[in-house]
């Protein structure tokens, strides 16, 4: 054995530590690719839906009850729309998109609730 060289056990804690970040990844990254696909196919959520309703969830922005839900009011306010939402899944130039708020709904991007929190970065 060479001076430099790991002992065998750490070489071999390497190697499965690598082989298991492999096996994670490649399903992750197959998952990515496949969700604009599978969004396309979700169901767009009912207005009327009561989780919706309670959150105040309305397809266009400007139809929500500020009275009612007063983070949306005023001029930072009005900047919040789904597809400017951290729980927005979607890109910003989608017009439907799935949220985490909404499990196997879809919701306009030029939306709004009361769950919106600002996308990071």
């Amino acid at each position: 054995m060479h001076e430099h060289s790991p002992p065998p056990s750490a070489a071999r804690r390497r190697f499965l530590v690598t082989g298991a970040c492999a096996v994670v990844t490649v399903p992750l990254a197959s998952l990515m690719t496949a969700l604009p696909a599978q969004a396309q196919d979700l169901p767009k959520i009912d207005e009327s839906d009561p989780q919706a309703a309670a959150l105040g969830y309305k397809h266009d922005a400007g139809a929500v009850d500020t009275e009612r839900f007063p983070k949306r009011k005023g001029e930072a306010g009005a900047k919040q729309f789904c597809h400017n939402c951290n729980l927005f899944q979607a890109t910003e130039a989608d017009e439907w998109g799935p949220c985490q708020i909404f499990p196997g709904k879809s919701v306009a991007a030029e939306g709004w609730c009361n769950a919106w929190v600002p996308r990071a970065g």
